[in-house]
């Protein structure tokens, strides 16, 4: 077992110091973007100053004839791009892929000093992140950067679920987690193939009136993802990491996306993935706070004076609980203020 003073030790000779703490800067969507195509390269410059975060596909998506065209598009927009405050991410292979070795590599020694986060796709358990910290430290001494890259996992596989705990304390370069429904679903066997969303057949049906089992009974449809979400969020809050919702397939249905994106925020999702540009503005207004509970938690805060206690407010008690929810709202409108004039003037700063 590693001594815990190890932790924060690098784990080659000449990487950097690991981070003590993830820098948490807004986050709203995740939005990916095949490398391998030369129209999407192109359109990147005019993408950056819409999303929160620029992901180059690399895995899924990316035919295997294509993988070495993804990788090159990969460098040469972090080599060609201004980001400015947008992050720079990139999704590898999978790890047992006969591509994650050479992403990785080019990954990290071709533009490591561009690149925010990598996002390692069906982690398993903390060993598969002790392995890519391993590689990447080594990668970033041969590449003389002073600054450790982060790594993002995503939740693909039943094991991984199970282990999650575990996953997000593995290393200090660990910056989050999104939920991969698809490929879960698959691998826990349930029956639907819908990428993310709810689906009609899991449902609760009300009582019947009397003996009349076959009378109107309205139903109510389930979320499929509630359960796993949670245990995913406790499990990244508890290790200081955040937690994302991955996609949803349906491009079309853009109300039922929302709905997707508004549970994920509610349970405590700091974001989620855009797979279409009609996505980013769902994610930008779901995970934005409405500026009506931003002005209700600035009077909460305000009234409490020093937190301690209890009040009435509109007819409703506040106390330190409240005054600590407020302050949660309060944090992520003053960052997203600081990025988007917009919201700074609807939030009132």
């Amino acid at each position: 077992m590693r001594n815990p003073k190890d932790f924060f030790r690098p784990l080659a000779v000449g990487a950097p110091e690991p981070l003590r703490e993830i820098p948490v800067r807004p986050s709203r969507m995740i939005h990916f973007f095949p490398p391998s195509n030369p129209k999407m390269v192109a359109k990147v410059p005019e993408l950056v100053p819409k999303v929160d975060v620029l992901l180059a596909n690399l895995e899924d998506g990316v035919p295997a004839a294509d993988k070495e065209a993804a990788r090159a598009g990969l460098i040469e927009v972090g080599r060609t791009v201004e980001f400015g405050d947008t992050q720079f991410w990139t999704r590898v292979n999978s790890l047992d892929s006969p591509w994650c070795l050479d992403d990785l590599i080019a990954a990290v020694t071709e533009i490591g000093d561009r690149l925010d986060v990598i996002m390692i796709p069906k982690v398993e358990g903390p060993e598969d992140i002790h392995y890519v910290d391993r590689l990447i430290a080594q990668l970033e001494a041969r590449a003389g950067l002073t600054r450790p890259i982060m790594l993002h996992a995503i939740l693909e596989t039943a094991r991984g679920v199970a282990n999650v705990e575990e996953i997000c304390g593995a290393s200090p370069r660990m910056q989050g987690l999104s939920l991969g429904p698809a490929d879960l679903a698959a691998n826990r066997r349930m029956k639907t193939t819908r990428v993310g969303g709810g689906h009609p057949g899991y449902l609760v049906r009300e009582d019947p009136e009397g003996d009349d089992i076959e009378g109107d009974r309205a139903t109510f449809q389930q979320d499929l993802w509630h359960y796993t979400i949670a245990r995913m969020v406790d499990a990244c809050v508890s290790n200081g990491i955040l937690p994302y919702y991955g996609p949803f397939g349906d491009i079309k249905d853009t109300v039922a996306c929302e709905d997707q994106f508004r549970n994920a925020y509610l349970l405590g999702c700091v974001g989620a993935w855009s797979l279409h540009p009609v996505q980013i503005d769902i994610a930008k207004r779901v995970f934005s706070p409405d500026p009506a509970d931003v002005a209700h938690a600035r009077r909460v805060i305000e009234a409490m004076g020093d937190g301690t206690g209890a009040i009435m407010l509109d007819g409703k008690m506040e106390d330190d609980a409240s005054v600590k929810q407020c302050k949660v709202i309060m944090e992520l409108a003053e960052q997203l203020a600081a990025r988007d004039p917009e919201l700074a003037s609807a939030y009132g700063f």
